[in-house]
């Protein structure tokens, strides 16, 4: 598993990248596609993971939908189109800062 500190950064996108694969997803459905998808190497904890929802949803780049299943509520959430165009920029954005990092870490055969 990696440091929460590292990964703090990248859950929005995660997110992002899920629903516009999905039609919709609820929390829970969420972190274990997360778990699966990273063969466990990456979780995102409740407590991380419905504030993330719940601020992106207020963005606008989320919509909830409650739907009762028996004497519960479940929360579904969906891409907006303004998440949708999100994913796109924020995808692109972690690929570039992917590869810069890989340069950075690649042994320095140059002169200092």
């Amino acid at each position: 598993m990696y440091s929460s500190q590292l990964l703090k950064g990248t859950y929005q996108t995660v997110i992002l990248k899920l629903l516009n694969e999905n039609k919709r997803m609820y929390g829970y459905e969420i972190s274990q596609r997360v778990k699966e998808e990273s063969k466990g190497e990456i979780q995102l904890p409740e407590g991380s993971l419905y504030p993330i929802l719940h601020k992106m949803t207020e963005e606008g780049f989320l919509k909830m939908e409650k739907v009762n299943i028996g004497r519960r509520v479940r929360r579904y959430y969906s891409i907006t189109t303004a998440g949708t165009s999100e994913a796109v920029v924020r995808m692109e954005e972690l690929e570039r800062f992917m590869s810069t990092m890989k340069l950075l870490m690649q042994p320095n055969t140059g002169t200092a």
